[in-house]
């Protein structure tokens, strides 16, 4: 059987809002697999869903920027340890030039090797990680091509810079109506764009819980 150690019982509370002990029942019953822990807590208390794991919630901001011509936008998460870097204007600041220089890119590889004032986006970062202090990466980027795209930012840290970020592509011109579009999905998090892009697996689990 598998210890059971504080910090697990203390990622599992963080993750459900359940009390202490029911946690640490529900890690012994499941010999500490923390995943299989709270299925088995969702089928017998009811609860509705488990926030993801802390451990893998890197601090860091989200930065969106869009074509001139709106035609084209791009998210890019930059991590740091700390939350105290992602408010450092330093930081920030870099974090927008890569924003921009994704602007010209396909993918995330693609953006870690272009030039970004003579240096690669990657160098550009690891010669920040000198400076800061603190260990830093780009973690992902997403881009969207549309008619006219939009972008909305939740916990806004700096211009197009916080801590959810959204792109939304619509026909016709109005930007108000697709803004608030992308604020509803910052606030919702649908797992898909339909019902048909569901992943069948989340699906069928799902029924097993209800």
């Amino acid at each position: 059987m598998a210890a059971i150690s504080a910090s697990m019982v203390k990622e599992l509370r963080e993750r459900t809002s359940l009390g202490m002990m029911d946690c640490k029942k529900a890690l012994v019953a499941a010999d500490g697999n923390i995943e299989q822990a709270i299925e088995d807590l969702r089928k017998s208390s009811g609860m509705k869903a488990a926030k993801k794991a802390g451990r893998t919630a890197a601090e860091g901001v989200v930065c969106a920027k869009v074509s001139d011509d709106g035609s084209f936008g791009v998210l890019v998460e930059v991590n740091s340890e700390t939350d105290f870097v992602g408010k450092n204007a330093d930081f920030q600041k870099m974090v927008a030039g890569i924003a921009q220089v994704a602007l010209t890119v396909d993918d995330i590889a693609a953006l870690k090797v272009a030039d970004m004032g003579g240096k690669s986006v990657e160098q550009t970062v690891t010669d920040a990680v000198a400076i800061i202090g603190e260990n830093m990466s780009v973690r992902r980027m997403d881009v969207l091509t549309g008619e006219n795209v939009v972008h909305y930012v939740h916990n806004a840290a700096a211009d197009g810079m916080g801590s959810i970020g959204v792109l939304v592509a619509t026909t016709g011109d109005d930007g108000a109506f697709a803004r608030q579009v992308a604020m509803h999905i910052a606030a919702t998090n649908p797992a898909a764009l339909d019902e048909a892009s569901l992943d069948t697996a989340v699906v069928e689990k799902e029924k097993q819980v209800q």
